[in-house]
C-alpha cells in the first residue's frame, strides 16, 4: 500500500541550496536599507578655482556636501548663471522615497522566507521598475535645474544649458561635472545581484528536487 512507502528524503544538497537562496534574498532586500547609511549619488564640480572639486552627495532623503558650506557655494555659482537654488526641503521625493525603500526592503525580507521563486521575481521586477522611475525622475530634476534659467541672471550665454550628466562626465563652461553612483547606489546594485543569484540557486534547487522526486512507475511498483 502507498501508506507503507518510505517518505521521500531530500538530499543535503537540496536543503543547502534552499537555505542559501533564502539567506541571499534576505540580504538582497536588507541591502536597500544601506541607502539610509550612505549617499546614493555624488556630483562633483571641478574648475580652476576649485581644483579639489565641489562635491554634492544625494541621499534617499537629503542632500549634503563634502564640506559644511558646499551646498551654499553651489547655490552661489548657480545664481550667476540663472539656475534655481537647490533647496532639499522643497524636493517632494525626499519625503516619500524613504517610505518606498523601507516598504520594499521589509517586504523583500519577508518574502525571502517563503521560498517562492515567482514572488521573488515579482519583487525584483518591481524593484527594477521603481529604480528606473527614480532615475527618470532624477533626470527630470537635473533637466529642470539646467534648462529653466533666470533670464535676468548676471551671466547669460545664448543656447547654453547647465544640466549635469545623469551619469558620467560633462564639461559645463569651465566646470567639469562628474555624476556617478556612490556607496548607497552600489548597494542598490548589490540588491539585484544577490536577488538574481538567489533566484538562480532556487532554480538549481528545483532541478535537484525533480531529480530526487520518485517517478509514478516507481510508486506503482512499490504499491504492488
Amino acid at each position: 500500500m502507498l501508506d507503507n512507502l518510505p517518505p521521500v528524503q531530500r538530499s543535503p544538497a537540496i536543503i543547502h541550496f534552499n537555505m542559501k537562496s533564502k539567506v541571499l534574498f534576505f540580504l538582497a532586500a536588507a541591502s536597500l536599507l544601506m541607502l539610509f547609511v550612505f549617499p546614493m549619488w555624488r556630483i562633483t564640480l571641478i574648475a580652476p578655482q576649485y581644483p579639489k572639486g565641489v562635491t554634492m552627495f544625494i541621499w534617499i532623503n537629503k542632500i549634503t556636501g563634502s564640506e559644511s558650506g558646499t551646498l551654499q557655494n553651489i547655490n552661489i555659482l548657480n545664481h550667476y548663471v540663472g539656475m534655481k537654488f537647490i533647496e532639499p526641503d522643497a524636493i517632494p521625493e525626499f519625503k516619500y522615497f524613504p517610505s518606498i525603500v523601507i516598504v520594499m526592503s521589509l517586504l523583500g525580507m519577508a518574502l525571502a522566507w517563503t521560498g517562492k521563486k515567482k514572488l521573488w521575481l515579482a519583487w525584483l521586477v518591481a524593484g527594477i521598475l521603481l529604480c528606473s522611475a527614480g532615475m527618470y525622475d532624477f533626470y527630470l530634476w537635473e533637466y529642470d535645474y539646467g534648462h529653466n534659467l533666470n533670464p535676468t541672471a548676471p551671466i547669460k550665454i545664448p543656447g547654453m544649458a547647465y544640466q549635469p550628466p545623469l551619469i558620467g562626465n560633462k564639461l559645463l563652461l569651465n566646470f567639469l561635472a562628474k555624476s556617478w553612483p556612490y556607496i548607497g547606489g552600489w548597494f542598490v546594485g548589490l540588491t539585484f545581484v544577490l536577488g538574481g543569484l538567489a533566484v538562480w540557486l532556487h532554480k538549481e534547487k528545483d532541478k535537484k528536487d525533480e531529480k530526487y522526486k520518485p517517478r509514478t512507475n516507481d510508486i506503482s511498483v512499490a504499491a504492488n
